[in-house]
Formats: C-alpha cells, sequence, structure tokens
C-alpha cells in the first residue's frame, strides 16, 4: 500500500520544536529576527513572503520586512544588506528571488554574510555542506531529508536519482544524500536513457521544473519518490513533476502536491532562522 508523505504534519511538527527552540531563547533574553527583503511585486513572489511572514509569527521570530519599489538599484539593495550584516538586532537576512533583471543575483547572494544567510545559498556556506562542515543548510534539499527521515525511509545504502542540477535543489540534494550514505546519480537535460536511470532508483527526487513529466515508465516498482515541482495547470489546479495518478500505485511511498515539499522549506527556514539566533557571531 502506497504511503502518502504528509509535509504539512512533519513541517507543524518541525515548526512546533522551532517554537519550543524560540520560548526557552526568550526566556534567557535572545529574540530572534528575521530581514525579509522583496525587491518588486511579482505576485508568487508577494505569496511566499507572506508565508514566511506567517511561520516567523507563528514561531516568535520577528519579521522585518522591506518591500522595495521594482526599480531599486543594485547599489541600493547592497546598501541595505550591509547595514543588515552590521546590524546586531538581525540575525538571518532573506532576499527573495527572483530579483528584477537589472540586479545581479549572484552579486547579492555573495553580500549577505554567512552567519545570517539562513536560505543556505552563500558559497561559504554551500561548501561547508559539501565538504561536511557546520553552516546553514538549503532549505529544500534540508527539508527533503526531513521528510525521508521523519517517515522511516532509510537512505543510507540506497540507489537515490536526483533529476535537476540547480543550485537551490539539485546540487545541494545530491550533497545530503551522499552525507546519509546514499548512492547518488544526478540527471539533468543531457542524461542519456533517462528512463533507464531514474527505474534503478530506490528514492527518485524529481526537480526538473516540466508538469507530469514524470509518468510510471520512469519508476521502480516500490520506489519513494519526491515531488519538488509546482505548477499551476489551466484549470487552476496544482501539480508537480510527476504524474501523481499515474505512478501513485508504483510507489511505496510518495509526497502530493501540494502539501509535500513546499511545507517543509519554510519550516527549515524557521529551523535555520533559530540557528543563527543562537550561533550569530555578530550577536
Amino acid at each position: 500500500m502506497t504511503k502518502i508523505i504528509d509535509g504539512k504534519a512533519i513541517s507543524q511538527a518541525i515548526k512546533d520544536e522551532v517554537k519550543d527552540t524560540v520560548d526557552a531563547l526568550k526566556k534567557d533574553g535572545k529574540e530572534i529576527a528575521l530581514a525579509v527583503i522583496q525587491v518588486g511585486d511579482d505576485p508568487a513572489s508577494a505569496v511566499y513572503v507572506n508565508n514566511k511572514k506567517k511561520a516567523c509569527a507563528y514561531v516568535g521570530i520577528r519579521s522585518i520586512s522591506y518591500e522595495l519599489p521594482e526599480v531599486t538599484t543594485e547599489e541600493e539593495l547592497l546598501k541595505l544588506i550591509n547595514d543588515l550584516n552590521n546590524d546586531p538586532s538581525c540575525n538571518g537576512i532573506l532576499v527573495q528571488l527572483p530579483l528584477p533583471s537589472h540586479i545581479r543575483e549572484d552579486v547579492i547572494i555573495k553580500a549577505i554574510h554567512p552567519s545570517k544567510d539562513v536560505d543556505g545559498f552563500h558559497p561559504e556556506n554551500v561548501g561547508a555542506m559539501l565538504i561536511g562542515q557546520p553552516g546553514f543548510l538549503s532549505c529544500t534539499p534540508a527539508g527533503i531529508i526531513q521528510l525521508l527521515k521523519r517517515s522511516d525511509i532509510s537512505i543510507e545504502g540506497k540507489e537515490c536519482v536526483v533529476i535537476g542540477r540547480s543550485n537551490i535543489v539539485g546540487k545541494p540534494m545530491a550533497a545530503l544524500l551522499l552525507r546519509e550514505n546514499g548512492t547518488v546519480t544526478v540527471c539533468h537535460s543531457r542524461t542519456k536513457n533517462l528512463k533507464e536511470v531514474c527505474r534503478r532508483a530506490d528514492i527518485l527526487i524529481v526537480a526538473i521544473g516540466k508538469p507530469k513529466m514524470i509518468g510510471p515508465e520512469y519508476i521502480k516498482e516500490g520506489a519513494v519518490v519526491i515531488d519538488v515541482g509546482i505548477h499551476r495547470m489551466e484549470n487552476k489546479k496544482l501539480c508537480g513533476d510527476v504524474d501523481y495518478d499515474a505512478v501513485f500505485s508504483r510507489c511505496s511511498a510518495i509526497t502530493p502536491v501540494p502539501g509535500g515539499v513546499g511545507p517543509m522549506t519554510i519550516a527549515m527556514l524557521m529551523y535555520n532562522c533559530v540557528l543563527s539566533g543562537k550561533d550569530n557571531p555578530n550577536r
């Protein structure tokens, strides 16, 4: 019988754990504050930012909101980030992506001090992750590891296939699976015989950005399938990169869309914020 991995329930459990930690820190006189910066008025970004603010309110983290106009220059954004880097009352800095085309994302990511980089995107944190040193982990891949562990799905020794090689999901996902002693293959647009490679997977993680691309012909009987994609169809319903209904019966466990990976990203962001409050050397 296929198990539906409930990201809503697992993310709620993590947020409740974070809330308890935040309460304990407050009793010691420590408040955690997250600066959330949005440039422009992209509707999807506005939804994500609002969800992050709600999560902050729930766990007890102070949210400092900066909603900047589309015409904000790169220099202006860099100045704000520098000010926040030097502000001891701000523990974490989050710049909502994507940014307007005239602002270079890589420059902005590198400008955030690694000790306040709660997204886990700074090269210093990415490098620390790769060599197993302490640092912030990218929220979506870290959330997927928690989904698996808290669903009693062992990673050690398993064939793990990741479809997608982005800096935000695919590459850090592969690194974290290796850390858990999985045997990892990363597939991408140039991979030959993709179906055959995917059918080897005990754990298949799909972050390819194409709605319902992955059907039953990609899935080994009894595989665990984690769907990172999210798309709005013409009928207004949401779907993932995996054709959920078509593959469901072949899987031992699968994440739904919505309600699977999505909630975990914000839960792990809250977890990183707590780490920033505990360990931030600028405090």
